[in-house]
């Protein structure tokens, strides 16, 4: 592809079709040369040199990880990328000089002393850039969902493989101490074969503001746009942070949240590499505003061998007794229903806490021991970003390996298709499709835009 090029459109199954072989874009079209490629893991005692494409909302924690990180004289960071000029000033003086700045992501990939890059952008850019960042060598960390739609989901772990990159996630739910406390619990036989899974959450907003307005100085509309269709910005609709909002962008809380709690459900059961054979959906109507995603929506899950349920129940109903009642503000969570018994996991965004017969439990020694990420000390996102360096040093697969999130978003993906289309849907899990009726899925994702920025 060629940046220079006029704007046009490419369908999505065009486009994926056209770049089987090179991912998500190719590295032709970002003018980073093939020599650029590093093979293999980062060595034991090397200092990883970090890049970061995105500095806003969650990146604050992240560049402050990195930070930590070189103080410790265990990392650097060479450079960070942002379209909002007065983030993008922020996180330079955050990091100090000497720190390049970049306001288009494939300069930055250019640079050959980046190891490895975070990407905290806008849903819509993650697949793009995640593919591009591992065909120019560098291992990613990229923030949660994975993708908008399966074919991005797929260009990703075909890049990672391809290119051998440690590829984490962030869903920071499975570097914690009460999810092991209730896997543990769980995968030893304490609640019995689990049938059912159910998870709270509160509402979306929706609807929004509509108000059109000039973009502010300070943004490149163009480019937070990207591969979305051209659009007029609406003030206070998108940016900073409220994409999540759109079902084409952000999908809504079971694409943000509700990739946490998948992430933990799969984990705790130990279900990872199992999809669902149907889905079938249920809301308020969907609102005509920029926010155009329900409120209130429930989503059903049905699995086979073993067979199972999960439920996603927006909002629900928050379980009652004594339990609950401790843990006051948390404001999702999931219980596990098994035939002798239940458990829950609760959470409220930042911590997760297990309830009490979970956190004393101590398997027997013949028993299932469940891994902890966890390090001593550490805070729940920290962890999450030692156990990413950790991948890169002895190239094994982080915890939220890209294999296993690109299942997450296709159950966020499968919810809100199930929703705005009104059907049950079957899905072949082998082939990633859906299986029936026949759903237009420009429904919730339009056409990819050339060249995106």
């Amino acid at each position: 592809m060629n940046p220079t090029q006029d704007h046009s459109t490419l369908s999505r199954r065009r486009f994926i079709g056209n770049t089987a072989m090179a991912g998500l874009g190719g590295i032709i079209g970002l003018g980073v040369a093939p020599q650029y490629l590093r093979a293999g893991a980062v060595g034991a005692n090397d200092r990883i040199t970090l890049g970061y494409i995105g500095v806003g909302g969650m990146a604050r924690a992240h560049l402050g990880n990195g930070i930590r990180l070189r103080e410790e004289g265990r990392a650097d960071i060479a450079a960070v990328c942002e379209i909002d000029s007065t983030r993008l000033e922020a996180a330079r003086a955050r990091v100090g000089d000497p720190c390049a700045t970049f306001s288009d992501y494939r300069q930055l990939l250019e640079q050959k002393d980046i190891d490895a890059v975070v990407i905290s952008t806008p849903d819509h850019w993650h697949a793009m850039q995640t593919v591009h960042a591992c065909e120019a060598g560098k291992h990613v960390y990229v923030e949660k969902p994975s993708s908008c739609t399966p074919e991005g989901g797929r260009a990703m772990v075909r890049a990672a493989r391809e290119n051998n990159r440690a590829v984490q996630v962030g869903a920071q739910g499975r570097a914690g101490g009460p999810t092991q406390q209730v896997a543990n619990f769980i995968q030893n036989g304490m609640i019995g074969k689990v049938h059912n899974v159910t998870c709270w959450h509160a509402p979306n907003p929706s609807g929004g503001p509509r108000r059109r307005a000039d973009p502010p100085d300070h943004l490149d509309w163009n480019a937070w746009l990207g591969p979305l269709a051209e659009r007029p910005y609406v003030r206070d609709a998108y940016h900073p942070s409220r994409f999540r909002w759109m079902m084409e962008s952000g999908g809504g809380n079971i694409r943000d949240r509700g990739v946490h709690m998948f992430s933990t459900i799969f984990w705790c059961i130990g279900a990872d590499g199992q999809l669902p054979v149907s889905v079938e959906a249920h809301g308020d109507p969907r609102p005509d505003g920029v926010w155009d995603i329900p409120a209130n929506m429930k989503v059903v899950y049905r699995f086979k061998d073993p067979d199972w349920e999960l439920i996603w129940d927006q909002p629900g109903t928050i379980p009652e007794g004594e339990e609950a009642t401790h843990q006051h503000g948390k404001t999702f969570g999931t219980v596990f229903h098994g035939d002798k018994d239940e458990v829950i996991l609760f959470d409220s965004g930042w911590f997760s806490e297990a309830p009490e017969k979970a956190r004393d439990y101590q398997p027997p020694a013949d028993g299932v021991h469940v891994p902890r990420m966890e390090k001593h000390g550490l805070n729940v996102n920290m962890n999450h970003f030692e156990d990413w360096l950790q991948a890169m040093r002895n190239g094994s697969k982080p915890g939220m390996d890209i294999g296993i999130a690109h299942h997450m978003a296709i159950l966020s993906y499968l919810g809100n298709m199930a929703y705005v289309s009104g059907e049950k849907l079957g899905w072949d899990a082998a082939a990633e499709k859906i299986t029936g009726p026949d759903i237009d899925s420009s429904l919730i994702w339009q056409d990819l835009r050339m060249p995106y920025i």
